[in-house]
């Protein structure tokens, strides 16, 4: 089942096109994946204690409706995939019923030093739960 999370949209996000700009879905969304790491027992700070992180790689958005000031947006997120190393995550944003953005995102485990490593031990099977 996909994560929800809900965030209201305020005057500094907008652009100069009273339009959410562009840079503050990629908040939006990293929130969401974040609250998403966090139910799903593997969040930032139980990583680092594990000795490892999660990075972005890749990132592709696509920006379908603009998003105004005080719209209540509901970002669900999905992760599609985790491989040996790395994990892709599909997360859409909507206004109401209307797709506002989506977002794919493939992200890699690395070493607290940078370096890569194996997809932490039951990150699979908690992630499973939200495909």
């Amino acid at each position: 089942m996909a994560h929800t999370f809900h965030t209201t949209v305020r005057f500094a996000e907008l652009d100069p096109y009273d339009h959410v700009n562009h840079a503050r879905y990629l908040s939006y969304f990293e929130s969401a994946r974040v609250e998403l790491l966090e139910e799903m027992g593997h969040g930032m700070g139980v990583m680092a204690d594990n000795g490892c992180h999660i990075v972005l790689v890749t990132l592709t958005a696509t920006f379908h409706l603009p998003a105004r000031l005080h719209d209540r947006l509901t970002i669900t997120t999905r992760v599609v995939d985790v491989g040996r190393t790395t994990t892709r995550w599909h997360q859409e944003c909507h206004r109401g019923e209307d797709l506002v953005a989506t977002l794919e995102v493939r992200a890699a485990f690395t070493a607290l030093d940078g370096r890569p490593r194996r997809t932490p031990p039951g990150f699979a099977d908690a992630a499973a739960r939200h495909g």
